[in-house]
């Protein structure tokens, strides 16, 4: 039997956030203003006939595990390696590393595009926020660090968005945000999983030391419609 993880993005679009996503049976993406990534059936085969209704020339959209020939109408803006990986099982934090960390919400979605744009965590879009629990660090006012939830499915919870003001990297402000982030899953029955680029082994490999493990590599591709 198929394990969510195998194809996180169709099981996630597809089941608890079809509401948040447009398709039909055969492709569906996020809906505008959320994160552009996509999912089909099989991953394997995407039928981009079917998604092309619900996406706009010019739009970049992610999807992963698919590496065949470019279709008709398409292009390959970027494609590169991914590592999918799970909480490992064992216990977790014993008590909140990160308690000054405010929850972000509407009034916090232009710092949260500016600190997106500027570091560049993955797919990204202005309505991500309110995917999951999303929270902050700030010095001052101003937004340094961020960490929250994206997809979910078979009670998997990602956790997506991290990154650090690079003025302000180096305190552990994104280890403290992702500790939290996994307490409060744990807590509520979830299993944490996350996304990191195979060429990020820094970050790969504070992963592993935080608890999780390696669930596959796959590819990712970044595909614009003509």
């Amino acid at each position: 039997m198929a394990h969510p993880l195998d194809n996180i993005f169709w099981n996630c679009l597809n089941g608890p956030h079809r509401r948040l996503a447009t398709g039909t049976d055969r492709a569906r993406r996020y809906a505008p203003g959320f994160s552009p990534i996509v999912g089909f059936p099989d991953p394997h085969a995407p039928d981009f006939a079917a998604l092309r209704p619900f996406c706009t020339p010019g739009e970049q959209l992610y999807c992963d595990a698919w590496s065949g020939p470019v279709p008709d109408g398409w292009r390959i803006e970027a494609e590169a390696t991914m590592f999918r990986l799970v909480w490992d099982g064992r216990a977790g934090p014993a008590q909140d590393a990160a308690p000054d960390a405010l929850p972000l919400g509407p009034g916090h979605v232009d710092q949260a595009m500016a600190l997106a744009r500027l570091t560049r965590p993955g797919p990204f879009g202005p309505r991500t926020i309110e995917l999951g629990e999303y929270f902050g660090c700030f010095d001052d006012g101003h937004l340094v660090a961020m960490a929250g939830e994206r997809m979910a499915a078979g009670g998997l919870r990602e956790i997506s968005g991290v990154c650090t003001h690079p003025g302000h990297q180096g305190r552990g402000h994104a280890t403290r945000l992702m500790q939290k982030l996994v307490m409060r899953q744990l807590a509520r029955g979830a299993t944490p999983f996350l996304h990191v680029m195979s060429a990020n082994r820094r970050a790969h490999d504070l992963y592993l030391g935080m608890g999780f493990r390696d669930w596959c590599e796959t590819v990712v591709r970044v595909v614009t419609p003509c």
